[in-house]
């Protein structure tokens, strides 16, 4: 392996290590914060489910890969993370309050509202990804 990729290998590991943790808390913060347990529903089959939940995941990558390819600290990454889970938080709750029975929906296996809320989701996200450009 030439030299140079073993001398960059501390910082990808350093930077993969604070996305893996951050999606984790992305992921801790956005299953408590929807009312309806996705995990289990996901386990039993529920593609409604699976859908606006890989929507969230996405949204929340996006602007986090982003950041990678631009920051120059992990700090920089660490407070880019954390905006781009508020965003993605706030991008769920407006689309809760505009489809009011979303909290139904998903747990009945509605595809209609979970693409509707993966699609925001994935637009939020690569908005707020172009928009951590720096």
């Amino acid at each position: 392996m030439p030299t140079h990729l073993l001398q960059m290998l501390p910082a990808f590991l350093a930077y993969f290590a604070v996305a893996i943790v951050l999606l984790a808390l992305f992921l801790l913060v956005y299953l408590n914060v929807t009312p309806y347990a996705e995990l289990a529903l996901i386990r039993a089959g529920n593609i409604a489910a699976a859908t606006s939940l890989s929507g969230a995941l996405l949204g929340f990558a996006m602007p986090v890969a982003n950041v990678i390819a631009h920051s120059d600290t992990l700090i920089g990454l660490a407070v880019w993370g954390a905006v781009a889970g508020v965003i993605q938080i706030l991008a769920y709750l407006v689309i809760r309050f505009a489809l009011p029975q979303l909290t139904q929906d998903i747990p009945a296996g509605r595809m209609a509202p979970a693409i509707l809320l993966a699609v925001v989701s994935l637009t939020v996200g690569l908005i707020n990804a172009a928009c951590m450009t720096y």
